[in-house]
């Protein structure tokens, strides 16, 4: 089976050459960088991966997410992260396009004003348009879930991955957060992540306190719209399971059928982002 993780963070050892933000939120020593997810993600039948622009350890410092999507373009994707108001952000998007091989805009709302429905929003989303990539919205809070919708209505031909699902979790918020991502099912080009299991859960594998949870989402947006990601290093983003269990959630003891599980792991990430990997 082909399986592609769409979520995993990369972190370099070279400090000098990639110098961290003040107060980085640090991996455990070795877990990070290209390399390790490399050998973690093949032990467990990883053929591909989409690195994500690690915010909390680079800030907007893009210069590790690019230079490790250049060097390794048959299995990684990379997935940069810009400052919404910084006006010299859709430049340097177009750049790491050309120049990088990046393939994919993080889209977050603007931390001046609060909202995703802001004018250095939609620059990026646009540059992203324009340069034929897509884009992950990181919407995390209910209140910024109206904007969020604004803006996918949008662009309503662009390919929009949906980091965490609003990073669902057990606990009184459950039910009105799922809600909100079953409604924004509606948006057809919204492509759902669903490893909020390894990163909200409160249980051991095979964290069976999110499954029903997962499964309504399947369900709304239909598996061929789901994707799998591992939140790499997990030591560190799902402390409750690790890589290779991850994955298992996925491909075994989550109840779904065998093409569910083929589209979920593999096959749509796949098509929109690793089309020369073989199905």
């Amino acid at each position: 089976m082909l399986i592609i993780d769409c979520h995993a963070h990369i972190y370099s050892n070279d400090a000098a050459r990639y110098p961290v933000r003040e107060g980085p939120l640090r991996p455990p020593p070795g877990k990070g960088p290209i390399e390790h997810l490399r050998q973690e993600s093949r032990a467990a039948g990883v053929s591909a991966v989409r690195a994500i622009q690690t915010v909390t350890y680079y800030g907007y410092d893009n210069s590790y997410l690019c230079d490790a999507t250049k060097a390794n373009p048959d299995w990684v994707c990379g997935v940069a992260t810009l400052d919404p108001d910084n006006p010299e952000s859709p430049a340097l998007l177009k750049r790491y396009v050309r120049d990088f091989g990046v393939r994919s805009l993080r889209g977050i709302p603007s931390a001046k004003q609060k909202t995703f429905d802001d004018p250095g929003v939609r620059a990026l989303w646009k540059m992203a348009a324009d340069e034929g990539i897509t884009v992950d919205i990181f919407l995390m809070q209910a209140a910024m879930a109206p904007s969020a919708a604004k803006l996918i209505a949008g662009f309503p031909r662009l390919t929009i991955g949906f980091c965490h699902c609003m990073d669902l979790k057990p606990g009184r918020d459950l039910d009105a957060n799922l809600l909100i991502v079953l409604r924004l099912s509606r948006f057809r080009n919204l492509y759902p992540k669903v490893d909020f299991i390894g990163t909200g859960t409160n249980l051991p594998y095979p964290c069976e306190d999110l499954h029903h949870t997962c499964r309504e989402i399947i369900a709304a947006y239909g598996a061929e719209r789901c994707l799998w990601g591992s939140c790499y290093p997990c030591e560190l983003w799902t402390p409750k399971i690790s890589y290779s269990e991850h994955v298992r959630i996925f491909s075994e003891a989550l109840p779904l059928k065998d093409s569910e599980r083929r589209l979920i792991l593999g096959e749509n990430a796949r098509r929109i982002w690793f089309p020369r990997l073989k199905a």
